[in-house]
């Protein structure tokens, strides 16, 4: 048995399915002499009992060593064999070199040689573990889940988590398929080697680590200095620096949550603070995990403690210093260490989590943003949060535009019965709850109040309207929809129904989340793949350039349209975002999203973002109908002329860089033509921005 990290050793039950004598191979950050007393108790128990051969390497220390990362696959399939006697152990490597070829081949010799050079490190560092006669050990296994979990939690998720599902009766799940949101926070999986730890002296409290933090690991607060009263040692805040007058003296602090980080280092990679002390360093630094676990848990728990910021505190959420203060209600996914879709989610949770209706397409946000056992889209104090739930490839759309007639509906029933209620519910009330804008968060806040006020009125009148209302009333207040999902649901499989929201002109937030590529199902071609990209079936280089889906749905005129890439522009990014779901029709964004299957190192994520904006590959725009009312052109070009050539973006991925290894030739034919249309793309998106206003075309959104 291999136990590739070990901390699954507190987590699963791994030995129970092991044979007496069996063999168990750990990779552990632990040595020779302290391996032993770092297994938990129970687990001695059972390698005693089971007479178990236990041998350990530390795989991440060669991986590095050796330039691979954190990549350890090949040098644990190297300890394997050595260990095992399928094969003689010369023969062995062999076979393993030879599959090294076959499957790294065509990303370069580099690639190739640096596995090699593992596989002939790793047996120097393979050692066998010497097995007492009775259990040492002081570390117990923790429950799955900590006391003050929710009971839903401690009696179901808890048997999901340590992969015991299968002994729940069907009685222990919910009938009708809905599982509490919010349960992430429960799981503490603990995998990151290295977590961010904040320098306060440092920081310039832009917010840019919270904003980029694929898991909402980094969070950030503002309180009163007599809020950290009774704060843990450790726990760090700095002089809070806003020049709204409510801010002033208060205290900022920052606080990563390290047993949910996946140790991606983004937050470092976008930081822009450098500590002048010290080369190399900067405001966020990547530290061991394990030895700050423990002081880390107490001020996660602190931090969790202290006040949100209140309504009122006189910020604009619109920029990345200030939305780093709104709660995320998306947090802790199951998404890629460094995931370039979950960033954009996390925004709109903060933006608008706190009354979202969410569809999501089957795909990797569906799998990362529902699947057991447990759910990230969370909830605020006040038990607000998104609303979720997952359709098909090829039917999202027209499932969010469900979700939207209904609310439209129960709208206008609700207003109707206020209406008829007049009497009883008083003029005043009844007035400013049809008469409310609800056109930013104020408004809304206000429009919840008199909703609360309603609720009261009605709670002990037993009349058919009364109980009707009392059922509808929510839809009183504004909700965002959003239909979510990748590539191959909108511009592939899902694209049909996509149009058909679109020309609907219903009030319907659609978010495209484009890696490119078919990211969950392995990396197909798809026809938001790039020209020249490798793919499965596309294994020559795409031969046909990328499908302009914003362009088709500006044709319609009264479609907001934007494209994005938060590693390019942040500010253009929450702007985008924030007009989109305003706008009182349909909303349509394209968010560029880097993925592992470009082959690209994800700590550097934000940054090939940004090279795919300064080449042209990714332009940035957002078309707002709404400015022909003011005489201007609806489409702003937001990014500048390409300034890069075209290689120095698509050669930092194996997706386009793998072709100049397997058909140089055609590479170097395809990259030229992709360069080609990268200029003949940006020049007519620039004739489009310059042209004076357009004919007014008839609205056909819908007011919320």
């Amino acid at each position: 048995m291999g136990v590739h990290q070990f901390g699954f050793l507190e987590r699963f039950h791994i030995l129970e399915s092991a044979a007496d004598g069996a063999t168990l191979l750990l990779n552990s950050l632990y040595g020779r002499e302290e391996i032993w007393d770092a297994i938990p108790r129970e687990v001695q128990e059972q390698i005693i009992a089971k007479r178990l051969k236990v041998y350990g390497i530390n795989a991440y220390a060669v991986a590095q060593e050796m330039g691979l990362g954190n990549r350890i696959n090949t040098i644990m399939q190297t300890c394997f064999f050595a260990i095992s006697g399928v094969l003689p152990q010369e023969q062995a490597m062999t076979e393993i070199k030879k599959a090294i070829q076959e499957t790294y081949g065509k990303r370069g010799e580099a690639v190739v040689q640096k596995n090699y050079a593992a596989v002939d490190a790793t047996l120097a560092q393979l050692y066998e573990v010497p097995v007492p006669e009775r259990a040492t050990g002081a570390i117990a296994i923790p429950p799955p889940v900590p006391p003050e979990a929710p009971e839903f939690v401690q009696r179901v998720t808890a048997t999901i988590i340590v992969g015991e599902g299968e002994q729940l009766p069907v009685s222990a799940l919910p009938a009708d398929g809905t599982f509490p949101t919010a349960t992430t926070q429960w799981e503490k999986r603990n995998i990151a080697l290295e977590v961010p730890v904040w320098q306060p002296h440092v920081c310039i409290q832009c917010g840019r680590c919270v904003l980029y933090c694929p898991h909402a690991v980094i969070r950030s607060k503002i309180c009163g200095e007599g809020a950290l009263t009774g704060a843990p040692p450790a726990f760090k805040s700095a002089d809070a620096r806003w020049r709204e007058p409510e801010l002033k003296g208060k205290k900022y602090t920052v606080q990563a949550a390290i047993e949910d980080c996946t140790g991606c280092a983004v937050c470092v990679e976008v930081c822009p603070a450098k500590d002048k002390t010290a080369v190399g360093r900067k405001a966020i630094n990547m530290e061991p995990q394990l030895p700050l676990r423990q002081q880390e848990r107490a001020n996660w728990a602190f931090f969790l403690s202290l006040p949100d910021l209140p309504a009122g505190a006189g910020l604009k959420y619109n920029t990345t210093k200030n939305v780093q203060l709104r709660r995320p209600l998306f947090e802790f996914s199951s998404a890629c260490a460094g995931c370039g879709e979950t960033p954009y989610l996390k925004l709109l949770s903060q933006l608008f989590g706190d009354r979202a209706i969410i569809a999501n397409a089957t795909g990797c946000s569906s799998i990362y943003g529902g699947n057991l056992p447990a759910t990230p889209w969370a909830a605020n104090r006040e038990g607000r949060g998104p609303a979720w739930s997952n359709s098909l490839f090829e039917d999202n759309a027209e499932f969010g535009l469900g979700f939207r007639l209904t609310l439209d509906k129960q709208s206008e029933y609700a207003r109707e019965l206020v209406q008829s209620l007049r009497d009883v519910i008083g003029a005043e009330l009844s007035d400013a709850l049809l008469a409310a804008d609800q056109s930013d968060e104020a408004a809304i806040e206000a429009q919840r109040q008199r909703l609360a006020e309603l609720k009261e009125r009605l709670r002990d009148r037993a009349s058919p309207a009364a109980r009707n209302l009392l059922s509808v009333a929510d839809a009183l207040v504004r909700k965002s929809v959003w239909a979510v999902g990748g590539d191959g649901w909108a511009y592939d499989i899902g694209y049909g129904g996509l149009d058909h929201v679109l020309a609907s002109g219903r009030n319907v937030n659609l978010l495209v989340l484009d890696t490119e590529v078919y990211s969950n199902t392995g990396g197909q071609a798809s026809k938001a793949t790039g020209l020249g990209a490798v793919a499965k079936f596309a294994a020559g280089g795409k031969p046909t350039p990328k499908k302009d889906l914003g362009m088709m749905a500006m044709t319609y005129g009264y479609v907001y349209v934007a494209q994005v890439a938060m590693g390019a522009s942040d500010a253009q990014t929450i702007k985008a975002f924030l007009e989109a779901e305003s706008y009182p029709g349909p909303s349509l964004i394209i968010a560029y999203s880097t993925c592992i299957a470009h082959g690209i190192n994800m700590a550097l994520g934000m940054s090939q973002e940004k090279l795919a904006v300064d080449s042209g590959h990714w332009l940035l725009y957002r078309h707002d109908p709404r400015l022909r009312a003011e005489g201007k052109n609806p489409l702003q070009l937001d990014s500048p002329a390409p300034k890069v050539p075209l290689r120095d973006y698509i050669y930092n991925e194996n997706r386009y860089r793998m072709l100049t290894q397997s058909d140089p030739k055609a590479a170097e034919r395809l990259l030229a033509a992709a360069q080609e249309h990268v200029l003949e793309h940006w020049r007519k998106y620039e004739h489009l921005a310059k042209l004076g206003n357009e004919p007014q075309i008839t609205q056909m959104g819908r007011d919320a």
